[in-house]
């Protein structure tokens, strides 16, 4: 049986600078940043105390009202999810249980889900006040937590953290029964989840799927993890939205960020029967691995430029077809040097010359949901045949001289290459077709 072409139908974002594609894109495009000085948490004492964080947000305004009471047991990064699943849905025309129970139109067995979570932070706050009831004589007692402590948390708790409870939820809302998984590869999980999601189509597995990513980094443990990496900016307190400078002459440093993205992809024939709008195509996906990320205080790609090769070849193209680089731009200048380096190897040396973006001045680093949400940028920037200017960029750094720009392009895009990659190692990419009918 041939492979079904996989179209990409609907978008859903959550970002920092903007929520749904629309706002998203319009930041993008006025080179905004929603980078602000912290406010979720008191922040005083850290080096950096800015982050991407997402203001006046909840999951409520996203799931049907009878599912309201179960926001009470999601984390962020899982609300996150919710709101991404519901934008997209909406935005693809697919009406499915969690939109309007009694006119589906689509099958729940056929409707798949793969969505990359990251480690979600527990709320200090409920876990201190259990922690203090398991003190003895001013110190803790693992005994006296398992007796006492414990009982101090809601029975429920756990179903906050785990990882899988982002695709949870999202198929309990809408009724998705079939394929459904959750990968935790750090920033490369969102292009991963949603590489695995198309061949669940290609192989006839669903009719369409719901995947990407989300993450919440504005926290205090994820804000220290990242200090101590020494991967944060730390001279752009006073001034938030110019911190994170991915490529750029003046980078120095990433900024965490919160929120994340999921698309709708479809089978082409299914989505061209029902006359829906199709952004794009996915017709190569890509993994990679560097053993050296074991060690998280060295800088690497993650093996992204075989990830890059493998999606160009599952294409069947070649590296000069490629229109377009939706780049990773962590804004670590070891890091940018490394992703540099990765595209001009995988692409050859016209890589320099392709028009290239990265979102994160934006938003800062949304780990699991980035490559998700960058997948919606190259999948509307085909659409379009527009490229957005990437935010804080004036020049590049020595050795970071791939072709991006700091006003907005027209330009004819058939190809768009989208990576990431974590330190932890991983990398991915897909490759996006702009549909042409």
């Amino acid at each position: 049986m041939a492979e079904r072409r996989v179209a990409i139908t609907g978008l859903g974002v959550v970002t920092p600078a903007g929520i749904g594609m629309g706002q998203f894109w319009q930041a993008l495009m006025d080179r905004k940043s929603g980078v602000k000085s912290i406010s979720l948490f008191d922040a005083a004492k850290f080096t950096c105390r800015i982050a991407g964080q997402v203001d006046d947000f909840s999951a409520r305004n996203y799931v049907p009202k009878d599912y309201r009471k179960a926001v009470r047991v999601m984390a962020r990064d899982i609300e996150f999810a919710v709101a991404a699943a519901d934008l997209a849905f909406r935005d693809s025309g697919i009406v499915t249980r969690g939109i309007d129970p009694d006119k589906t139109t689509i099958d729940s067995n056929r409707l798949g889900c793969n969505i990359g979570a990251g480690l979600m932070c527990g709320d200090l706050n409920e876990l201190g006040e259990a922690i203090t009831t398991a003190l003895e004589d001013g110190k803790f007692s693992l005994k006296r937590w398992g007796s006492e402590g414990m009982n101090n948390l809601t029975p429920l708790w756990l179903l906050k953290y785990l990882p899988n409870m982002l695709s949870c939820h999202v198929t309990i809302i809408h009724g998705a029964k079939g394929p459904s998984n959750c990968i935790t590869c750090g920033e490369a999980s969102g292009t991963l989840a949603i590489g695995e999601a198309g061949r669940y189509i290609n192989r006839s597995a669903a009719d369409a799927a719901v995947a990407g990513g989300g993450e919440s980094m504005v926290n205090p443990m994820s804000l220290l993890r990242q200090d101590m990496l020494k991967r944060l900016c730390a001279s752009s307190n006073d001034s938030p939205a110019e911190g994170c400078r991915p490529f750029d002459k003046d980078h120095d440093g990433t900024v965490n960020g919160e929120g994340g993205g999921l698309v709708i992809l479809e089978d082409l024939d299914r989505a061209k029967a029902r006359g829906a709008r199709i952004y794009a195509e996915l017709v190569g996906v890509g993994a990679g691995c560097d053993p050296n990320g074991i060690d998280l205080r060295a800088a690497t790609d993650g093996g992204l430029d075989l990830s890059v090769a493998k999606a160009v070849a599952d294409a069947g193209i070649s590296a000069s077809d490629i229109g377009l680089i939706v780049a990773h731009g962590t804004g670590v200048p070891q890091e940018d040097r490394l992703e540099t380096a990765a595209w001009k190897k995988a692409l050859g040396p016209a890589a320099g010359k392709i028009p290239a973006v990265a979102f994160t001045g934006a938003t800062g680093l949304l780990f699991a949901g980035h490559g998700a949400v960058a997948v919606a940028l190259a999948a509307m920037a085909l659409h379009t045949q527009t490229v957005p200017p990437t935010t804080n960029f004036t020049a590049p750094a020595v050795d970071c001289e791939l072709n991006f720009g700091a006003q907005a392009r027209q330009t004819a895009i058939k190809y768009a290459a989208v990576g990431s990659f974590t330190i932890g190692g991983q990398s991915g990419a897909v490759v996006l077709k702009r549909y042409e009918g």
